[in-house]
């Protein structure tokens, strides 16, 4: 489970967050078998003892390795009202965008599915559609569309979908889409409709 955050601080609570949590919902039971970041840690071993499980600083990428028997442990709570609830805001994205065919169809699903606050990088989207992101650009390619006009239109509609029916700040709004300040989106905003994220929400 790869992890994505603007700062280390930011990677290392997110991490411990999500590890507690899940040992919270699974009364303990749940154990990650590792936790890697990208960066130094500044005490490797009081973190590890925090977190329960071997900590690798320096690594490649940033995440948390989760052994199959964890997966498939019982939760002490489950929302399947939130899970249909996220799912068709996915599904009612998936409509308003262009129809596609193909490996860029289900890259778009994909993308879709996380726009709003997961992973959206070339290479998480090529893993999980069984390629690697090479072949993705170039099947993309091929399909006459790129990787990049893909997460744009994504951007563009949950942006849209955001704003118009969601009480979200703009800042809160960027940030789940991706950006790390809000003048980026801004300027991508208006491109996208030729206005600014405030004029469109108050129509």
């Amino acid at each position: 489970m790869e992890i994505t955050a603007p700062s280390p601080f930011a990677i290392e609570y997110e991490a411990a967050l999500m590890i507690l949590h899940f040992q919270h919902e699974t009364d303990g039971r749940f154990a990650a078998a590792a936790l890697h970041v990208q960066h130094a840690l500044d005490d490797p071993v009081a973190f590890e003892r925090a977190v329960g499980c071997p900590v690798t600083p320096n690594s490649g990428w940033s995440g948390i390795s989760i052994p199959l028997d964890a997966w498939v442990l019982p939760l002490r709570r489950r929302d399947p009202i939130l899970r249909q609830m996220l799912e068709g805001h996915a599904n009612a994205l998936l409509a308003r965008l262009p129809a596609r065919s193909g490996v860029a169809a289900d890259a778009q699903r994909t993308l879709t599915s996380r726009v709003a606050g997961g992973d959206t990088r070339i290479d998480s989207i090529a893993r999980h559609i069984a390629m690697s992101a090479r072949t993705l650009q170039r099947k993309l390619a091929e399909e006459g569309t790129s990787f990049q006009k893909l997460l744009d239109d994504a951007r563009r509609e949950a942006a849209g979908t955001y704003l118009r029916e969601s009480a979200l700040a703009i800042g809160e709004i960027a940030y789940l889409l991706g950006y790390s300040e809000p003048a980026p989106f801004h300027r991508a905003f208006k491109r996208w409709y030729a206005t600014t994220p405030e004029a469109f929400r108050s129509r």
